[in-house]
């Protein structure tokens, strides 16, 4: 079986640091949700208008 490329940097994933191929690259993946690169969309209700 074939391991998927790190989606940092594209390298072959180690199952220990699945899925990515490095400590770095997984940190690197973690600061980019805390600097709100990637954002998980939502649909936001419409406001009910007799409140």
């Amino acid at each position: 079986m074939t391991a998927k490329p790190c989606p940092i940097c594209r390298k072959p994933s180690i199952p220990e640091q699945a899925p990515f191929c490095s400590r770095r690259c997984r940190e690197v993946d973690l600061g980019r949700w805390f600097g709100e690169d990637y954002r998980v969309s939502t649909i936001e209700p419409l406001p009910d208008e007799g409140e």
